[in-house]
């Protein structure tokens, strides 16, 4: 049984159209603060630690894992927060990771990525950089890096041959919504695009309401009295609809395929996370 690297789950979502993959967190907890973070709900997730021993428990995973599977990092904790700059742990198990072969996802709201480009350039492997907001950002992700340093490393990442995607998500009605076309407009040039709506969880709804106190009962409505509880608090299918086809489109008009995440929406995109950018084995 594998140690630090582990089946994909998507928080046990019925929804969840992933295809087969891995999941490697290189930190626990997560230090960008976003105040509509699902993790939340982790004991401690805020407090962002190093595990120890690492490299030697990953180097035992990757001599069990069946290395035709991507390993996708991260699906919770971001592997690039600002002490990897100084620590250099996601860097090395990248450097580990390019010597056993694997295929490689990641997952982050970090420009940092752009310090690996020489490695990953080597690499089979995508990136995704999460870009929510540019009005809201300080606000929505305090702790994360500006979104335009965010699409600069996107821009770089592409530059080098690697694919790479934009994770325009969550869409939080009434907050970001009226930004998502400038934001696809200054990332045109991704390969992918993965987009989702807000999903609540109570802690979440309380931090999203403290931020935008005029949204609280309109929240309350939406989500808890008119919408669908499916592991978290889920918008009315309908309004996802209505929200996820206007990307769609968006994405449309710009030659860009769009997929939606845990949504239960058709898509027309080869994968919902950008899988099918990786080259097969």
């Amino acid at each position: 049984m594998s140690d630090v690297i582990r089946p994909f789950d998507p928080w046990k979502s019925k929804l969840c159209t992933c295809m087969p993959k891995y999941s490697f967190n290189p930190y626990t907890g997560c230090s960008h603060d976003c105040i509509y973070c699902y993790a939340t709900y982790i004991p401690k997730f805020r407090e962002l630690r190093k595990k120890e021993r690492l490299l030697v428990r990953l180097e035992k995973d990757l001599r069990k894992i069946d290395l035709n599977l991507p390993i996708s990092m991260s699906n919770s904790s971001d592997p690039y927060p600002a002490i990897e700059k100084k620590e250099e742990i996601t860097k090395r198990c990248i450097e580990l990771m390019k010597e056993y072969g694997a295929k490689l996802m990641i997952v982050t709201k970090s420009n940092i990525v752009e310090r690996d480009i020489r490695i990953l350039s080597e690499m089979n492997c995508c990136v995704a950089i999460t870009v929510t907001s540019f009005k809201f950002a300080r606000v929505l992700e305090p702790n994360a890096p500006e979104p335009e340093k965010r699409i600069e490393a996107l821009k770089k990442l592409k530059d080098s041959g690697i694919p790479v995607i934009l994770r325009l998500d969550p869409i939080l009605p009434f907050i970001n919504e009226g930004e998502v076309e400038r934001i696809l407009n200054h990332c045109s040039f991704v390969d992918h695009v993965v987009t989702s709506t807000l999903k609540l969880k109570n802690d979440s709804f309380k931090r999203i309401c403290d931020a935008f106190p005029k949204l609280r009962e309109v929240y309350r409505e939406l989500y808890f009295e008119k919408g669908s509880r499916i592991g978290s608090y889920y918008l009315p299918k309908h309004v996802r609809i209505k929200i996820l086809r206007r990307v769609e489109e968006f994405c449309k008009n710009l030659g860009l395929k769009c997929a939606f995440c845990r949504e239960g929406i058709a898509f027309k995109a080869k994968s919902c996370d950008g899988q099918h950018l990786l080259r097969k084995r």
